[in-house]
C-alpha cells in the first residue's frame, strides 16, 4: 500500500515568482498568462516528481490580516500588485479546479498560516508533507515529517530543506527562524526587527541564546556596547517582529485531510483548460498522453519518460516532429553491417545501448546510429564490438552525447577512441552554452532545441532500440546549430582546445583508476574503531550508564535530563543534539567534547573507510572515480562514486586515509603537483594591481607582503598574527568578503575589520577597481567570462531582492578568478597528457583535486616527470605574474603531500 504524502503549495508565492520569472505572455483574448503558465509547469513537475496522495494550494484572502492589528505597517512597503499579475489569480484557481486540486483561502489569514495549520494536522496524522513556496518564513514549519521546497531562482531552481538542511544554511533549528526574523526583521514584509542587526549578527546572538526572549534576558552579554544599546532600545520591537513572523497554526480551516485526497486528474478536462489558455505545447503533450493512455486519470500530465529507466512507451508521438516517427532499420549481421557503412552520411550520431546506467561497468547491447533523417540500430547479439571499428575510425564526423562515457565504456570492451578521428560532444558544447544547467539529458536538449520528444524506455524494453536510434538521428540535427552558437559566443577555442581533448584525458584516468591498499584501509578502520570504542567507554563512564550515542532522543535524555545541562526548548520529538547545540554545551561538561569527537571519527569510519572499501573494484584493486566535466557553473571538475576530492584532511585521522592510496608497483611512487596561490595570481593579472603583481614577480610570500603594506611595517617585522590576518583578507577579497564576514573570520570588531579592508584597498587600488568594474560590466552584458572566455550568466544582478543581487555581485567578482583557475588546470592536464604520450615515460595521471594533480611513475623517472609536469603546469597560460607549482613525491598519496 502506498504511504500517504501531502503537498502544500503557497499559491501567492509561486504565482508571483512565475510572473516575474517569465516574459509577458497573453492569449488571443488579451489575457496575460505568463504567471499561469509558470505555475502550471511547477505543478506538473510536482505531480510527476512527488506523486502526492493529498494536495492543496493556499492563497492569501486579502491585504488585511490579523497581523495588521498588531502592527499597522505590516507589509506596508510592498508595491501594489501589477494589474497584469492580479488578473491571473482567477485563472490559476480555474486551473486548479480543472486539475481537481483543492485550493483554500481564509479571511484575515495568509497562505502561510493555512499551510502551517494543515501541515500540523498532517504531522499529527504522521503523513509526510512537502511545502512548496518561495518564502523562507515557511522554514519554521520544517520538522522530521515536514520538508520544504523553496524556489531560489525563478520557479525551476529550487532548494529542498529538512531540519538538517535548515541548520546547514542558517546554523539554526527550524523553530529559530522566527527568532531570526525577530532580530533581523524582514524588509519584504516590513517587519522592523532590531535596527542595525543583520542576518549574521542575529545568527551569532542565537548561537549564544536560542530565542529572542533569552537574547533579551542576556543583553549585557551581547558582543559590543553598540549592539547592547540597540537591543535595549528595541526590546519591544524585537518581540513584536517575532510575533509578526510567527506562522499561525490554528486557522479555522473548514476542510479535513480526507478532503485533500488526490487520485489524479482527468486529462480531457485539463486539456480543455490548456486550450482555453492557449498553452499549445501543453495541449500537445496531454494529447499524446490521451492517445497513449485513453481517458484514464493521471497524476502526471508531464510524464515524458526518462533515458535509462522508465516505463514510458517509446512509440512515436502523434503528431509531432518527423524524428518521432522516423523508421528504424535494425542491423543484425555482418553483411547488413557492411551495407550500413555505405548508407551513413556525414556527420553521424552515435548512442550506445547499455544494460545498466553505470557506463564504467555496463555491457553493450547494441549501438544506435543516425544521419540525414536515417536511423539504425546495430544489435550486438550476434555481432561483436570489434566489428564496429569502422564506426569509430571512419572519415565522417561523429556526434555523441558524453564522449568521456562512451570512451570509458568502449575501453572496457577493448576499443580505443582517438581525438583525431573527428568527434563532437553535444553535452560539452551545451554545457559551455548553458553553464548554469549543470548535467542534463540528451532528451532534454532535443526537446528544447528541436521541439521533439524522444523518450527512451529502460533496458530490455522492446521499444528501446527504436527510441535510441531516433535519438541518434537527432544528434546531427543538433550539431550545426550548436557549432554556430559556439562560434557566435567565441567559445569554440575553449571547446576545441580544452574541453574536447580533456574528455579523452579524463576517460583514461577513469579507466585506469587509483590503487587502494584495502588491508591498509582496514587497519586505519581498526584504529578508528579502537578510538571509537575508547571514546564510547569514556562517554558511558561520564554518563553513568550505557545508551545509544547515535540516538538523538537517548543522547538528549542523558545530557539534559540526567546530567542537567542547559537545554533548548524540548519538542515532542525530544531535545536537539545537533552539532551547534553540542558546541555551545562543551564548556559545561567533559562528555560533550567526547561526543563531538565520537561523531567525527564515526563519520570517517562509515563514510570514508567503509565507503571506500565498498567501491574498490575486485578485479583491479582500484577505485575508479567518475569525473563530472559538465556540472559546475565555474568550470571546475568534480568527482563521485567515490568523491576523491572531498576526503577530509583538516584532522590527522582524515589525512591518514591517503596512506591507503598507493602506487601500482613496488618500485613506483606517487607524485603530487599543486598550484601555489593560483587564484591570487589570477587576481593580480586581472586587476593589474602593481603592488600585487610586484609581490609575485619578486617571489615574495604574498601574505607577508600584504601584511607589510597594510600594517606599514618592513616584511621582516610581520608577525604571525599579521600574516594570518592578511591571508584572511587576501582570500576573502577573492570572494567579495564584507567587513562583518572578516570580523567573524578573525574574531575582531567589525570596525577594525572594515578599517583593515579599507586599508587593503588603499594599498592595492587596482583590486578595488577590478571588483567595481567587473560587477558593472556583468550588469551591462549579463555575464562574466574567464581568461579563456568561459561564460557565466548572472540574471540576479538585476534582482530587486537584495540578497539575490548581492550574491550575484559576489559571483561576478569571483567567477572570472575561480573559473580561470579551473581553465588553467584543465589546459595543463591536456598538455601534460599530450607530453606524456609523446614521451617514453611510463608515468600516468591518476587524479585531479581542485588545484592539485596526482601522478604515479617509476621511482627512476621522478625527476623527468617532475620537470615535464612543472613545465606544462607553469606554462599552461601566460599571465603577467608567474604561475608556481609545488611538487612532492612519496610511496603513498599521504607521503606526497
Amino acid at each position: 500500500m502506498t504511504r500517504a504524502k501531502l503537498v502544500l503549495i503557497d499559491g501567492n508565492s509561486i504565482v508571483y515568482r512565475a510572473f516575474f520569472a517569465l516574459p509577458a505572455l497573453s492569449n488571443a483574448r488579451g489575457q496575460f498568462t505568463n504567471a499561469v503558465f509558470g505555475f502550471t509547469q511547477m505543478l506538473l513537475k510536482i505531480l510527476h516528481d512527488e506523486r502526492p496522495t493529498h494536495i492543496a494550494v493556499a492563497f492569501d484572502a486579502g491585504k488585511q490580516t490579523f497581523r495588521h492589528e498588531h502592527y499597522e505597517a505590516y507589509k506596508g512597503t510592498r508595491q501594489e500588485t501589477p494589474s497584469e499579475l492580479r488578473e491571473q489569480f482567477p485563472l490559476v484557481r480555474e486551473l486548479l479546479d480543472a486539475f481537481g486540486i483543492r485550493w483554500m483561502e481564509v479571511p484575515g489569514y495568509e497562505a502561510d498560516d493555512i499551510i502551517g495549520t494543515v501541515s500540523r494536522f498532517a504531522d499529527a496524522a504522521d503523513i509526510p508533507t512537502l511545502i512548496v513556496s518561495g518564502d523562507k518564513d515557511i522554514l519554521q514549519l520544517v520538522s522530521d515529517n515536514v520538508n520544504a521546497m523553496l524556489t531560489r531562482k525563478g520557479i525551476t531552481d529550487v532548494d529542498r530543506y529538512d531540519p538538517a538542511a535548515v541548520y546547514e544554511r542558517f546554523q539554526l533549528t527550524p523553530q529559530q527562524i522566527i527568532d531570526l526574523k525577530g532580530l533581523m526583521g524582514d524588509s519584504s514584509d516590513n517587519i522592523p526587527g532590531v535596527p542595525g542587526v543583520g542576518e549574521k549578527t542575529a545568527i551569532k546572538l542565537l548561537s549564544m541564546y536560542p530565542s529572542v526572549e533569552e537574547v533579551l534576558e542576556h543583553i549585557d552579554e551581547a558582543p559590543g556596547a553598540k549592539l547592547q544599546e540597540r537591543l535595549r532600545d528595541n526590546r519591544e520591537l524585537a518581540l513584536l517582529s517575532k510575533r509578526l513572523a510567527t506562522i499561525h497554526r490554528d486557522v479555522p480551516v473548514t476542510c479535513t485531510l480526507d478532503d485533500l485526497k488526490y487520485a489524479g486528474y482527468d486529462p480531457h478536462v485539463v486539456r480543455r483548460m490548456f486550450q482555453q489558455l492557449e498553452f499549445k505545447s501543453l495541449v500537445d503533450k496531454i494529447t499524446r498522453e490521451i492517445d497513449k493512455n485513453g481517458a484514464a486519470a493521471t497524476t502526471d500530465g508531464a510524464d515524458r519518460g526518462a533515458e535509462g529507466g522508465s516505463a514510458a512507451d517509446a512509440a512515436p508521438a502523434n503528431p509531432g516532429h518527423p524524428l518521432q516517427s522516423l523508421p528504424v532499420l535494425v542491423i543484425r549481421s555482418k553483411a547488413e553491417l557492411e551495407n550500413l557503412w555505405g548508407e551513413l552520411g556525414d556527420p553521424i550520431g552515435i548512442v550506445p545501448d547499455m544494460d545498466v546506467d553505470d557506463y564504467q561497468t555496463a555491457n553493450v547491447l547494441g549501438v544506435a546510429v543516425g544521419s540525414h533523417r536515417k536511423a539504425f540500430y546495430i544489435d550486438l547479439t550476434d555481432l561483436e564490438i570489434g566489428d564496429l571499428t569502422e564506426l569509430w575510425t571512419g572519415d565522417a564526423e561523429k556526434i555523441v552525447f558524453d564522449l568521456k562515457a562512451l570512451a570509458v565504456l568502449l575501453d572496457a570492451h577493448g576499443q580505443t577512441l582517438h581525438l583525431e578521428d573527428g568527434w563532437f560532444d553535444i553535452m560539452l558544447a551545451s554545457y559551455l552554452l548553458n553553464p548554469s544547467d549543470g548535467e542534463t539529458r540528451l532528451g532534454d536538449i532535443v526537446e528544447r532545441e528541436l521541439h521533439a520528444e524522444l523518450p527512451v524506455p529502460a533496458p530490455g524494453k522492446p521499444e528501446r532500440p527504436q527510441a535510441l536510434a531516433r535519438l541518434a538521428a537527432a544528434l546531427p540535427e543538433l550539431h550545426h546549430a550548436t557549432v554556430s552558437a559556439l562560434s557566435a559566443q567565441e567559445l569554440d577555442d575553449l571547446y576545441e582546445k580544452v574541453e574536447l581533448p580533456l574528455a579523452f584525458v579524463l576517460a583514461r584516468m577513469e579507466a585506469l583508476g587509483f590503487y587502494v591498499n584495502a588491508e591498509c584501509l582496514k587497519d586505519i578502520g581498526a584504529e578508528l574503531q579502537a578510538q571509537l570504542t575508547a571514546l564510547r567507554d569514556d562517554i558511558y563512564r561520564l554518563a553513568g550508564t550505557e545508551f545509544n550515542i547515535n540516538s538523538p532522543k537517548q543522547l538528549g535524555e542523558i545530557l539534559f535530563d540526567k546530567l542537567g545541562l542547559p537545554a533548548s526548548k524540548k519538542t515532542k520529538t525530544g531535545y536537539s543534539t545537533s552539532a551547534d547545540v553540542l558546541e555551545r554545551l562543551a564548556p559545561y561538561h567533559e562528555i560533550v567534547e567526547k561526543i563531538l569527537e565520537f561523531r567525527q571519527l564515526g563519520k570517517l569510519q562509515s563514510t570514508y573507510v567503509e565507503g571506500l572499501l565498498k567501491v574498490i573494484r575486485k578485479e583491479t584493486g582500484r577505485v575508479h572515480t567518475r569525473f563530472h566535466q559538465a556540472l559546475t557553473a565555474t568550470g571546475r571538475l568534480s568527482s563521485s562514486e567515490p568523491n576523491l576530492q572531498n576526503i577530509p584532511i583538516r584532522m590527522e585521522e582524515g589525512r591518514k586515509l591517503r596512506k591507503a592510496f598507493e602506487a601500482t608497483y613496488d618500485d613506483w611512487v606517487i607524485v603530487s603537483a599543486d598550484y601555489s596561490q593560483i587564484e591570487l595570481r589570477i587576481l593580480a593579472h586581472l586587476s593589474g594591481d602593481e603592488a600585487l603583481i610586484d609581490a609575485f614577480r619578486q617571489g615574495m610570500d604574498v601574505h607577508t607582503r600584504t601584511a607589510a603594506d597594510v600594517f606599514e611595517v618592513d616584511p621582516g617585522e610581520v608577525t604571525s598574527l599579521m600574516r594570518r590576518q592578511a591571508k584572511a583578507v587576501n582570500f576573502g577579497i577573492v570572494y567579495g568578503i564584507s567587513d562583518y564576514g572578516l570580523s567573524q573570520n578573525l574574531n575582531i570588531p567589525r570596525a577594525q575589520a572594515a578599517a583593515f579592508i579599507q586599508n587593503y584597498f588603499e594599498k592595492f587600488p587596482g583590486v578595488r577597481s577590478y571588483m567595481t568594474e567587473i560587477v558593472e560590466t556583468a550588469r551591462k552584458q549579463g555575464y562574466v567570462t574567464t581568461l579563456l572566455n568561459r561564460r557565466r550568466y548572472l540574471p540576479d544582478l538585476h534582482s530587486k531582492n537584495f540578497n539575490l543581487r548581492s550574491f550575484a555581485e559576489r559571483t561576478a567578482m569571483n567567477t572570472p578568478i575561480q573559473g580561470t583557475a579551473a581553465d588553467i588546470i584543465k589546459l595543463a592536464m591536456v598538455r601534460i597528457d599530450q607530453a606524456l604520450r609523446a614521451s617514453e615515460l611510463k608515468g600516468r595521471m591518476l587524479l585531479q583535486v581542485h588545484d592539485e594533480l596526482i601522478f604515479e611513475c617509476p621511482e627512476a623517472e621522478v625527476d623527468e616527470l617532475v620537470e615535464l609536469v612543472r613545465d606544462n603546469m607553469e606554462n599552461a597560460l601566460t599571465l603577467n605574474v608567474p604561475l608556481q607549482v609545488d611538487i612532492h613525491h612519496g610511496k603513498t598519496w599521504y607521503e606526497a603531500k
